[in-house]
């Protein structure tokens, strides 16, 4: 099993493809597979991969062919279920070179086609050339558990895992999306379809593109998942059968011919998935976890708990706030601008780990499937509130919106001036589109705001699912989920050459998940309802009772103090000013308004993301393509066994 980075080009209109471009591709590539690469170049196609070797350690070197060598397949990720296809495919008689999961791929698609990624169990991002049909193939797993690129410049297809492989060709140019821009600042990450630079597209969790010669790319969608309650089955079938598909899954990501061990915060998800383990494993399973000094944050004595409770040896360490020294180094891993501080401890409980495995499992997941979120248990309130009437609503929008900014009671109002799907979104935001407007210098924010974020997704609530729950559980599968919480897990484990694996969204206990009655969920106010009763007796009751705490840092305490000066030069530097993009008095007041006490962590973090991009792959492009050294990181304070 290959965890990789891969990349190809196709010349739409028979252009050929030279071996140094994919070349450069892969080298943007490396810290995603350090063991290995490989190269196939036949005339207008070029396939490449840089490989992190899992399993079929000295026979899984890629592109792989079949019999006759006129199909080839690159593969980043793991599927699961291999072994089963491998000896279905056998059966009908193929002959395999290998015992890799990719090169069931190929006589999968010999046998069906495109249809082929529906046999497929785990995660995935894969591209099949078809010499017979002139096909191109890339096909994405269904919860976009792995990233992959794509666009057209001058009639030529090109594709990778990582936006920087296709910045490295010169085809690119390296123009912001101004609507991503906008995404960014609104909702934390760029949208599902786009990427940073314009032109540079994602192809959707779930979907294929094929391409022919002389034909533009056509990207469709294979699979979905649908939120549609089952209530002719009983609370205790539930709770069995969840059981029974959480150690079934499990148990397919621990195959594995290095040794693997999983990220352990303490809470519900993670604890499931090492009890697990444990369970399913001869060996004391490796877990690994971060905490911070400050002990609102620090989450490493929960986690100690669970790591006692189930014998495993457990590896922790405490992030000092000098994180500025991995700030620049985060902005070539993370790809693009992300809005999630919490790429950080990500980025260093994956180094801690990577001393010691190859694989981590993680608990990734259940707050999507299981209702895990606090942000529904308010939706639940605000929902039970008497409607407001129109006038009304429309006089606290005015009387919010006529509010200066950081005076305390202004978001209230704006929020309940709004109903139903748009008061939501405008809960989850954090600019509102007045707030982008001041953001930005003006011609700017006209480019920003020409489209309506905020209309958007509130129009995916309203068309999707039965019951409001299940409408907000599809969004953030479709939007937080894949756009921030595995972007951040996939890169910043990459970082480290290590495969973060994510048993909670195999596809068959999603969709299972997805038939369980909302009321099952979110019940009296308490979240993942069903999945404590299914998990109480294997972990134990003061994880599954203890109040969720989230995946937060001491951003706030560490940028009024430690990095306060850090963060003001780098934001209002003569650099960041002579881009022309934001208006500096804002982000002025922006500091006073934290530096007062007012909470703006996410707000800064997310410019200082946005900034520290700009510097590593817009400023100076010809310079970007090295990746940083291996040795670079904060200091650590605390870091040992258990």
């Amino acid at each position: 099993m290959p965890m990789c980075g891969i990349a190809g080009i196709f010349g739409i209109h028979g252009q050929p493809v030279r071996l140094n471009e994919l070349e450069r591709m892969c080298n943007a590539l490396i810290a995603r597979g350090p063991d290995d690469a490989g190269y196939y170049v036949g005339g207008d196609i070029g396939l490449s991969m840089r490989r992190l070797s899992i399993i079929d350690v000295a026979g899984g070197h890629q592109p792989v062919a079949n019999e006759d060598g006129t199909i080839k397949v690159v593969l980043n990720g793991e599927i699961y279920n291999y072994r089963e296809l491998r000896q279905e495919m056998i059966d009908k008689g193929h002959t395999f070179r290998t015992t890799s999961d990719t090169e069931v791929i190929v006589h999968l698609y010999e046998e069906y086609g495109t249809a082929c990624v529906d046999r497929l169990r785990g995660m995935f991002a894969f591209a099949v050339w078809d010499e017979g049909q002139r096909q191109l193939m890339v096909a994405r797993d269904r919860m976009g558990i792995k990233p992959l690129f794509y666009g057209v410049f001058g009639d030529r297809l090109l594709f990778a895992s990582e936006l920087k492989a296709l910045l490295a060709l010169d085809d690119v140019p390296r123009d912001l999306n101004w609507n991503s821009v906008g995404s960014l600042f609104a909702f934390l990450s760029t949208p599902r379809t786009e990427s940073i630079v314009q032109g540079v597209h994602k192809l959707e969790p779930g979907h294929m593109l094929t391409c022919r010669p002389g034909e533009q790319p056509l990207v469709s969608k294979y699979w979905d998942v649908h939120f549609e309650a089952d209530y002719t089955t009983t609370e205790a079938q539930f709770v069995n059968r969840l059981r029974v598909l959480l150690e079934e899954s499990v148990r397919l990501c621990m195959i594995s011919e290095v040794p693997l061990g999983a990220f352990l915060s303490g809470g519900i998800d993670s604890s499931a998935v090492v009890a697990t383990m444990a369970r399913l494993s001869p060996q004391p399973v490796k877990t690994f976890s971060i905490g911070f000094r400050e002990q609102a944050f620090d989450e490493t004595p929960y986690a100690r708990q669970v790591a006692d409770a189930f014998g495993t040896e457990h590896h922790e360490l405490i992030l000092d706030p000098d994180v500025s020294t991995i700030l620049e180094d985060l902005a070539w891993y993370l790809d693009e601008p992300l809005g999630d501080s919490s790429a950080i401890p990500t980025y260093m409980v994956s180094k801690l780990a990577a001393g010691h495995v190859k694989v981590v499992l993680s608990g990734d997941g259940g707050d999507e499937l299981f209702a895990g979120y606090d942000k529904y248990v308010v939706e639940g309130k605000e929902r039970s509130y008497p409607s407001l009437p129109a006038p009304v609503r429309g006089l606290l929008g005015l009387v919010g919106n006529s509010m200066p900014e950081g005076m305390k009671g202004r978001r209230f109002l704006r929020h309940f001036s709004l109903t139903g799907g748009s008061r939501y979104i405008d809960g989850c935001a954090m600019f509102n589109r007045k707030e982008l407007g001041s953001l930005f210098q003006p011609h700017i924010a006209e480019q920003v705001l020409t489209q309506d974020l905020w209309g958007d997704l509130a129009r995916t609530i309203s068309q999707h699912g039965e019951h409001w729950l299940s409408a907000l559980q599809y969004l953030d599968f479709k939007n937080y989920l894949p756009l921030d919480v595995l972007t951040k897990v996939d890169r910043m484990s990459m970082a480290h050459s290590i495969e973060a694996r994510v048993p909670l969204l195999d596809h068959r206990l999603v969709e299972f998940a997805a038939t369980i009655p909302p009321e099952m969920k979110l019940q009296d106010g308490s979240t993942k309802h069903i999945f404590k009763k299914a998990l109480r007796g294997i972990i134990p009751d003061h994880v599954l009772d203890r109040r969720k705490q989230g995946f937060a840092m001491p951003l706030g305490k560490w940028f009024r103090n430690d990095s306060r000066g850090f963060i003001s030069d780098l934001l209002l530097s003569e650099r960041s000013r002579a881009r022309g993009i934001f208006n500096a008095a804002y982000i002025e007041k922006l500091l006073a308004i934290h530096q007062r006490g007012r909470a703006l962590d996410l707000q800064l973090w997310t410019l200082i993301s946005f900034e520290l991009w700009c510097r590593r792959f817009l400023d100076k492009p010809a310079a970007y393509s090295a990746a940083p050294a291996r040795d670079s990181r904060p200091r650590l304070v605390g870091a040992g066994h258990h």
